[in-house]
């Protein structure tokens, strides 16, 4: 039974990302930004392909869509999924889908997002899985502190 406990254990090494941020905001103020599609237009998405639309309805299955467009080559990469947990503040979790190339969501995945308060800051940690493969993961990790690096941007001009 140990055994078969570590073996399965093993079988999601690397395709579950974690991301640990300290916000120098209030827990409200960074829930705020993943919940209202003005902000989240302002920094959802890396650099070189930052969001151009984002939608939601920000209640217990209720769903959110976002595009990000790339900078240089013009290409869209619309994405989606429905919430599940909202806790203002506190939680978020969401199921999170790329758009195939009919249009059709592709393999899904769960965020969760939990924003604690830490002396008017906000430790947030950040959960995604499970991927595919492990390279699926990095392309993630690397896209999410892209965006990250732009939502820190963002909170620092409140």
């Amino acid at each position: 039974m140990m055994a078969k406990t570590k073996i399965e254990a093993n079988a999601s090494a690397g395709r579950v990302l974690t991301i640990t941020r300290l916000f120098n905001a209030p827990p409200a103020l960074v829930f705020d930004a993943f919940s209202d599609p003005k902000r989240m237009l302002q920094w959802l998405g890396p650099r070189d392909y930052p969001a151009s639309y984002v939608e939601n309805d920000l209640r217990i299955g209720g769903k959110w869509r976002a595009c990000l467009d790339s900078k240089a080559s013009g290409e869209k990469l619309w994405h989606g999924g429905v919430y599940r947990e909202i806790v203002p503040a506190e939680r978020l979790a969401f199921t999170f889908a790329w758009d195939q190339a009919d249009g059709r969501p592709g393999l899904q995945t769960i965020v969760s997002i939990d924003f604690e308060g830490k002396n008017g800051k906000t430790l947030m940690t950040f959960q995604q899985s499970e991927f595919d493969t492990p390279e699926t993961c990095d392309g993630h990790r690397m896209g999410w502190n892209g965006a990250f690096d732009r939502l820190e941007e963002l909170l620092a001009q409140d």
